[in-house]
């Protein structure tokens, strides 16, 4: 090879003619007389496009032109589906975060498909691994993914957002390939795909469950790290995104060279025709490419210095700003953190959410380790311009969003304090439902304001109960059953020594540690994983399950199976695994969230009647039948509360204003390990009623109830009462 001015390594004739073409859109746009390339790289000297024959033959087009840091040009007759990348040169001087280097080949930022995969190799680094400050000639194209050119002309038909306003919403979340790896009754050549979500195997089974939006693990292009590569495992969860445009290629069952972006748009099709919203779990924290001394697959080889946070260095003693620090600044946890508050990097973000929505129809995002997002000059702020400018957006303002409100720093710990409109993972609902299930509380104080929507975190800046995500458990630990099976994590199978995953687990094995046949046991912990989905079902808020635990799957006690990529993290169909109890309950508990708009409120309770001479809209009772006195909240011996919730009628009007009247509920948990007389409250309002969901193997459904009786409530039962 030689090379030439401005310093695209190239082979000699390969330079064909390209005209000017424009500075936008950003990535590959293709027409029938030419497709149009730009690429942000406004410190390089030279960048060149790469194109693919089906034989991996390349040839380059090095762009005259550039304006705005935007290198662009239009190259005629490039056919759909081609394979593309970038090759960009520039100064070589890390310390200065500048790495630039033709040699490797680079994936487009906003490419619309990404064809293949890594394979681990010295060579898809941009330095030498043995001495990082030197450049590495070594060509990475036989090692890297390629982008793709995309033109797709999907027909939407009718197909619009749902909507769905957030009182009425139940998120499942799940894992594209693991919700339909093992699934018996999806075709097998579509287990594991956009397509395999899309049956009705699927689709009717999530809306007979009663949720209403699946919540995807990450689909945009991932990438497994390079020590994963070096194991022989894998990143099985997706939190490693290389592409913020790109559905993963590896979920296409019609391949990888931009087929995936179709299939893609015909599973949030499907879902919608189910009634069904579709939430992407987005990463945009971080990248691939990992610290510094990380593989060169995109965005380092274009504008490292630009996209990721440095480490700031203290002042030089005289006061002044000292010089630029190439070392990587991590609140991630990944090795770098990707800087939403530069302009470019923000256009990023924005225009691939804004293409999720517009193109792809999708109707919310999960953002992953959300606080990371919001540091300017590497402090947390609500302020930033992300948040402003996704709030401002005519598009984007009116999807779901939801933050995971924390990063991988003390500080960046946020649960309570992100803006209108978003929501956020409720982690304090996790931990003090677990602990009163487990029998770790001091009282019932803070179990009943989280039942109630946890006030104390989001009512005193105005927003209503929906701001909290309620879960029990998400991928990330463990899962349901495993939760109430095991007292310590067991992630030998990772490969770290079972130093990787959180010991703050909050779960009990009953007595036993894993699956055993004794049937006192599995009994108790059936009842107990029922309590927790019951629970979590008919608290204010917004329910999040973990798809698999309203079947009963576990991961072997797994608290960390980001790399199990097998029947370790799959979902089991068959029917003799399932604890087909807790389905049932759970499913009856979604019935009663959907049919009763009492329990699911939009506005907080006050403790007082809604209307003149009314029942109160919420009451808190003690077994005795009276009211919780002041001593009752601080009761640490107190394990069992009744949650009275009225809905004669409800303070939320109806769509026209006018007054809403339900029926109101009565639920009893008993978290206690012997059981409790109840005595139901004497009042004008309410005197009969009947079970319509129990967890006590005494009192099922239909059980007739009236005022003034005395009920026996199972040790570690609910009991959900309601008027009639």
């Amino acid at each position: 090879m030689t090379r030439v001015t401005p310093g695209i390594w190239t082979h000699p004739g390969q330079h064909s003619p390209i005209w000017p073409g424009r500075n936008y859109p950003l990535g590959a746009t293709w027409a029938e007389e030419a497709t149009n390339f730009a690429v942000y790289a406004p410190a390089a000297t030279g960048v060149s496009v790469c194109l693919f024959d089906e034989h991996g033959g390349e040839k380059r087009h090095a762009l005259t032109e550039q304006s705005l840091g935007i290198w662009h040009g239009a190259i005629p007759g490039v056919a759909v589906g081609t394979h593309y990348g970038y090759r960009v040169d520039g100064p070589w001087l890390p310390s200065a975060g500048l790495r630039f280097n033709p040699a490797k080949l680079l994936l487009d930022p906003c490419a619309r498909a990404i064809a293949g995969s890594v394979t681990h190799d010295p060579a898809i680094y941009a330095h030498l691994l043995e001495s990082p400050e030197q450049i590495n000639d070594a060509d990475s194209a036989p090692y890297v993914p390629r982008s793709v050119v995309v033109h797709d002309d999907f027909d939407w038909g009718d197909d619009e957002p749902l909507r769905r306003r957030w009182r009425d919403s139940v998120i499942y979340e799940m894992h594209v390939k693991g919700m339909t790896a093992l699934h018996d009754r999806v075709p097998e050549e579509l287990r594991g795909t956009y397509a395999g979500l899309a049956t009705p195997a699927v689709t009717d089974y999530l809306r007979d469950l009663g949720v209403t939006a699946v919540e995807l693990l990450p689909i945009h292009q991932f990438v497994s790290e390079p020590r994963l590569m070096e194991e022989g495992r894998v990143n099985y969860w997706g939190y490693n995104s290389i592409g913020f445009f790109a559905p993963h290629n590896a979920y296409s069952s019609s391949g990888d060279s931009g087929e995936q972006v179709t299939e893609f748009k015909a599973m949030v099709k499907a879902f919608h025709d189910a009634g069904l919203e579709v939430i992407l779990d987005v990463v945009y924290n971080h990248t691939a490419e990992g610290g510094a001394q990380g593989p060169s697959l995109s965005f380092r080889g274009l504008d490292d210095k630009g996209v990721y946070h440095r480490v700031r260095p203290e002042p030089d003693e005289d006061g002044s700003p000292a010089g630029f620090d190439d070392t990587y600044w991590d609140v991630t946890g990944c090795g770098n953190t990707v800087d939403a508050s530069n302009p470019q990097v923000l256009r990023l973000i924005l225009d691939s959410l804004r293409y999720w929505v517009t193109e792809m129809h999708v109707d919310g995002f999960r953002f992953d380790l959300a606080s990371a997002l919001t540091r300017v000059r590497q402090e947390v702020n609500m302020d930033c311009h992300l948040l402003t400018a996704i709030g401002q957006d005519p598009v984007l303002r009116h999807v779901k969003l939801i933050a995971e409100p924390w990063d991988a720093s003390m500080d960046g710990y946020r649960v309570g304090e992100f803006p209108p409109p978003w929501v956020e993972w409720n982690d304090q609902y996790r931990d003090t439902i677990r602990d009163f299930w487990r029998g770790h509380t001091s009282g019932i104080r803070t179990v009943a304001t989280r039942l109630a929507g946890s006030s104390d975190l989001y009512a005193d800046d105005g927003r209503s109960p929906y701001s909290t995500v309620n879960f029990v458990t998400a991928h990330d630990g463990f899962t349901l059953r495993d939760l109430v099976s095991y007292d310590d994590k067991h992630n030998e199978d990772n490969g770290e020594d079972n130093r990787d995953g959180t010991t703050n687990n909050r779960s009990w094995n009953h007595g036993v540690e894993g699956e055993t046949a004794e049937a006192d046991i599995v009994s108790l912990r059936r009842r107990q994983a029922a309590n927790l989905m019951a629970t979590l079902c008919l608290s204010n808020g917004v329910p999040m399950l973990t798809a698999g635990d309203e079947r009963g799957r576990t991961q072997g006690g797994n608290n960390n199976a980001y790399s199990q990529d097998d029947e370790t993290s799959w979902i089991d169909w068959r029917a003799d695994n399932a604890w087909l109890d807790v389905y049932e309950v759970t499913k009856a508990a979604l019935r009663l969230r959907r049919e009763h708009p009492a329990l699911r409120q939009r506005h907080w309770f006050e403790g007082r009647p809604a209307i003149e001479d009314g029942p109160k809209d919420l009451a808190w009772l003690h077994p005795s039948g009276r009211e919780m006195t002041g001593d009752d909240w601080f009761d640490e011996s107190l394990a069992v509360v009744g949650m009275f919730v009225s809905g004669a009628p409800l303070r939320s009007p109806g769509p026209r204003g006018e007054q809403q009247v339900d029926s109101s509920f009565m639920i009893w948990l008993n978290a206690s390990a012997d059981p409790v007389d109840l005595v139901l409250p004497e009042n004008a309002w309410v005197q009969a009623g009947e079970v319509v969901l129990s967890t006590d193997p005494d009192h099922g459904p239909g059980f007739p109830v009236k005022a003034g009786d005395t009920l026996e409530l199972a040790a570690r039962a609910v009991l959900v009462l309601r008027q009639t």
